[in-house]
Protein backbone atom coordinates (compact mmCIF):
# COMPACT_ATOMS: atom_id res chain seq x y z
CA UNK A 1 0.00 0.00 0.00
CA UNK A 2 2.72 2.48 1.08
CA UNK A 3 4.26 1.96 -2.79
CA UNK A 4 1.17 2.99 -3.88
CA UNK A 5 1.12 5.49 -2.61
CA UNK A 6 4.73 6.40 -3.05
CA UNK A 7 4.15 5.69 -6.93
CA UNK A 8 1.01 8.50 -7.30
CA UNK A 9 2.85 11.05 -5.26
CA UNK A 10 5.78 10.35 -7.71
CA UNK A 11 2.92 10.90 -10.46
CA UNK A 12 1.68 13.78 -9.35
CA UNK A 13 5.22 15.03 -8.69
CA UNK A 14 5.71 14.92 -12.36
CA UNK A 15 2.47 16.44 -13.60
CA UNK A 16 3.40 19.38 -11.47
CA UNK A 17 6.79 20.15 -12.92
CA UNK A 18 5.39 19.75 -16.79
CA UNK A 19 2.92 22.41 -15.67
CA UNK A 20 5.65 24.88 -14.66
CA UNK A 21 5.48 27.44 -17.09
CA UNK A 22 8.40 27.15 -19.63
CA UNK A 23 9.67 30.40 -19.60
CA UNK A 24 11.21 29.60 -15.83
CA UNK A 25 14.01 27.81 -17.51
CA UNK A 26 14.77 30.24 -20.57
CA UNK A 27 18.38 31.47 -20.32
CA UNK A 28 19.06 34.86 -21.19
CA UNK A 29 22.49 36.66 -21.11
CA UNK A 30 21.28 39.90 -21.58
CA UNK A 31 19.02 41.54 -18.95
CA UNK A 32 17.73 43.89 -21.29
CA UNK A 33 16.77 41.54 -23.86
CA UNK A 34 14.95 39.38 -20.92
CA UNK A 35 13.25 42.64 -20.42
CA UNK A 36 12.35 42.71 -23.76
CA UNK A 37 10.70 39.20 -23.78
CA UNK A 38 8.28 39.74 -21.00
CA UNK A 39 7.22 43.35 -21.93
CA UNK A 40 6.21 41.71 -25.41
CA UNK A 41 4.86 38.51 -24.01
CA UNK A 42 2.54 40.52 -21.93
CA UNK A 43 1.65 43.13 -25.21
CA UNK A 44 0.20 40.27 -27.31
CA UNK A 45 -3.19 38.22 -27.06
CA UNK A 46 -3.07 34.44 -27.03
CA UNK A 47 -5.53 33.94 -30.40
CA UNK A 48 -7.65 30.43 -28.37
CA UNK A 49 -8.00 32.11 -25.15
CA UNK A 50 -10.43 34.96 -24.20
CA UNK A 51 -8.42 38.23 -23.53
CA UNK A 52 -5.49 36.81 -22.03
CA UNK A 53 -1.78 37.31 -22.43
CA UNK A 54 0.68 34.84 -23.88
CA UNK A 55 3.05 34.98 -20.89
CA UNK A 56 -0.31 34.20 -18.57
CA UNK A 57 -1.67 31.59 -21.56
CA UNK A 58 -0.88 27.68 -20.82
CA UNK A 59 -2.06 27.33 -24.30
CA UNK A 60 -0.12 25.28 -26.76
CA UNK A 61 -0.79 28.47 -29.15
CA UNK A 62 0.58 30.93 -26.53
CA UNK A 63 3.87 28.41 -26.10
CA UNK A 64 4.78 28.30 -29.39
CA UNK A 65 4.10 32.06 -29.58
CA UNK A 66 6.65 32.29 -26.57
CA UNK A 67 9.11 30.36 -28.26
CA UNK A 68 8.96 32.25 -31.34
CA UNK A 69 9.41 35.74 -29.30
CA UNK A 70 12.08 34.11 -27.92
CA UNK A 71 13.91 32.43 -30.97
CA UNK A 72 13.66 36.05 -32.74
CA UNK A 73 14.78 37.94 -29.76
CA UNK A 74 17.72 35.35 -30.19
CA UNK A 75 18.04 36.54 -33.76
CA UNK A 76 18.74 39.68 -32.89
CA UNK A 77 15.16 41.15 -34.02
CA UNK A 78 13.94 44.32 -32.89
CA UNK A 79 10.28 44.28 -31.22
CA UNK A 80 8.68 45.83 -34.32
CA UNK A 81 10.04 42.85 -36.49
CA UNK A 82 9.02 40.53 -34.21
CA UNK A 83 6.02 42.05 -33.62
CA UNK A 84 5.10 42.23 -37.25
CA UNK A 85 5.83 38.89 -37.34
CA UNK A 86 3.28 37.71 -35.18
CA UNK A 87 0.79 40.12 -36.23
CA UNK A 88 1.43 38.26 -39.81
CA UNK A 89 0.81 34.51 -38.76
CA UNK A 90 -2.00 35.68 -36.62
CA UNK A 91 -3.59 38.68 -37.30
CA UNK A 92 -4.09 42.40 -35.56
CA UNK A 93 -6.13 40.34 -32.90
CA UNK A 94 -2.82 39.02 -30.95
CA UNK A 95 -1.86 43.00 -30.36
CA UNK A 96 -3.63 44.71 -27.16
CA UNK A 97 -2.94 48.04 -28.80
CA UNK A 98 -3.57 48.02 -32.26
CA UNK A 99 -1.23 50.38 -34.36
CA UNK A 100 -3.01 53.37 -35.96
CA UNK A 101 -3.46 52.57 -39.39
CA UNK A 102 -6.00 53.34 -42.42
CA UNK A 103 -7.78 50.26 -41.22
CA UNK A 104 -7.73 51.08 -37.46
CA UNK A 105 -8.90 54.76 -37.77
CA UNK A 106 -12.15 54.17 -37.12
CA UNK A 107 -11.26 51.64 -33.96
CA UNK A 108 -8.91 54.94 -32.74
CA UNK A 109 -10.93 57.37 -33.37
CA UNK A 110 -14.71 56.35 -33.12
CA UNK A 111 -14.45 57.45 -28.96
CA UNK A 112 -13.31 60.78 -29.77
CA UNK A 113 -16.11 60.79 -32.46
CA UNK A 114 -18.55 60.26 -30.16
CA UNK A 115 -17.05 62.28 -27.35
CA UNK A 116 -17.74 65.27 -29.68
CA UNK A 117 -21.04 64.13 -30.81
CA UNK A 118 -22.45 64.05 -27.56
CA UNK A 119 -21.15 67.46 -26.40
CA UNK A 120 -22.83 68.68 -29.42
CA UNK A 121 -25.73 67.27 -28.03
CA UNK A 122 -25.61 68.08 -24.50
CA UNK A 123 -25.03 71.78 -25.64
CA UNK A 124 -27.73 72.10 -28.28
CA UNK A 125 -30.17 70.70 -25.70
CA UNK A 126 -29.12 73.51 -23.05
CA UNK A 127 -29.41 76.09 -25.31
CA UNK A 128 -32.68 75.08 -26.45
CA UNK A 129 -33.86 75.23 -22.49
CA UNK A 130 -32.80 78.58 -22.32
CA UNK A 131 -33.95 79.70 -24.85
CA UNK A 132 -37.55 78.65 -23.81
CA UNK A 133 -36.99 79.84 -20.51
CA UNK A 134 -35.74 83.37 -21.36
CA UNK A 135 -39.07 83.75 -23.68
CA UNK A 136 -41.59 86.59 -22.64
CA UNK A 137 -44.76 85.21 -20.88
CA UNK A 138 -48.11 85.35 -23.11
CA UNK A 139 -50.71 88.22 -22.30
CA UNK A 140 -53.10 84.87 -20.87
CA UNK A 141 -50.16 83.95 -18.38
CA UNK A 142 -48.87 87.13 -17.43
CA UNK A 143 -52.56 87.91 -16.27
CA UNK A 144 -52.76 84.10 -13.92
CA UNK A 145 -49.41 85.26 -12.78
CA UNK A 146 -50.67 88.68 -11.76
CA UNK A 147 -53.92 87.32 -10.47
CA UNK A 148 -51.86 85.13 -8.25
CA UNK A 149 -49.47 87.43 -6.69
CA UNK A 150 -52.56 89.51 -5.84
CA UNK A 151 -54.04 86.44 -4.21
CA UNK A 152 -51.26 85.81 -2.26
CA UNK A 153 -50.73 89.51 -1.21
CA UNK A 154 -54.54 89.76 0.27
CA UNK A 155 -54.59 86.33 2.40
Amino acid sequence: MAAIGRTLMVLCLVALAGAVNADAVRDFDDPVVEKRYRELTASMRCPKCENQAIDDSNSPVSADMRDRVYTLLQEGRSDREIQDFMVDRFGDYVLYNPRLEGRTLLLWGLPFALLVVGATVVALIVRVRRRASAQALSAEERARLDELIHSERTE
